[in-house]
């Protein structure tokens, strides 16, 4: 159950991600979406829609790779505590 639950908080930002990819082809293309007013804002609107979507299965790729010990020492969380020998 867990899994499919993981499954759906990953697809849901796919399907932003997908949207604005759709957007900013339609605005190349000149057509206009129902909800916009102009092609610029369809595009922002688009483009942050991607971004938006990107950077959260990004940081959830990331945070699954820490716990897990998987990433680079550059890309290793800092821990906040410091212990009586690294003073």
């Amino acid at each position: 159950m867990a899994r499919l639950i993981a499954l759906i908080i990953m697809v849901i930002p796919g399907i932003f991600s997908a949207y604005g990819i759709k957007l900013m082809r339609d605005m190349l293309f000149g057509i206009l979406q129902p909800p916009f007013p102009y092609l610029w804002l369809q595009f922002l609107i688009g483009f942050i829609f991607f971004l938006a979507g990107l950077s959260f299965i990004g940081g959830f790729i990331l945070h699954r790779d820490r716990k897990r010990n998987k990433v680079q020492p550059r890309f290793v969380k800092k821990s906040a505590w410091r212990s009586p020998s690294d003073v």
